[in-house]
C-alpha cells in the first residue's frame, strides 16, 4: 500500500482555489506544507492549487510547498500577476506541475523548484 491508491481510488481529492475580483485583493502565503491526491481528474479548472484570475498579487507566494500525486496538475496560475513560487516539489501530478494557463500573466516567479 503506498498510500494514494486506497485514499483516493476515485480520483477526487480536494483542491486550493484562490479568487479575488481585482488587482491586490488578496493575499495568499502559502508555505511548509505537503499536498497529496488533491486536484479532481478531468475536471476543468479543478486543480490541487490554482491562482485564478486575481490580477496583482506582489504581497503573496507559495514557498517550499510540495505537491504529488494530485489528479489534476499541481500548481496552475491564471489571470495571476507578481506571484512568486518558489523552492517547492512537484511530482507524479497527471497532467502539468506547473501550468501558466493563458500565456498573460506576467512578472511570476517561479524559481527553484524540482
Amino acid at each position: 500500500d503506498d498510500g494514494v491508491t486506497r485514499l483516493s481510488c476515485n480520483q477526487f481529492g480536494g483542491q486550493m482555489f484562490f479568487h479575488s475580483p481585482g488587482h491586490e485583493s488578496l493575499v495568499v502565503r502559502l508555505s511548509n506544507f505537503e499536498i497529496r491526491n488533491a486536484g479532481q481528474a478531468f475536471r476543468l479548472g479543478r486543480y490541487a492549487i490554482h491562482w485564478h484570475m486575481i490580477g496583482n498579487v506582489r504581497e503573496s507566494f507559495q514557498r517550499n510547498v510540495s505537491v504529488h500525486h494530485s489528479w489534476n496538475r499541481g500548481t496552475a496560475i491564471h489571470g495571476t500577476n507578481y506571484l512568486r513560487m518558489q523552492h517547492c516539489v512537484l511530482y507524479s501530478n497527471m497532467g502539468h506541475t506547473v501550468f501558466i494557463e493563458d500565456g498573460v500573466e506576467e512578472f511570476n516567479r517561479v524559481e527553484g523548484n524540482l
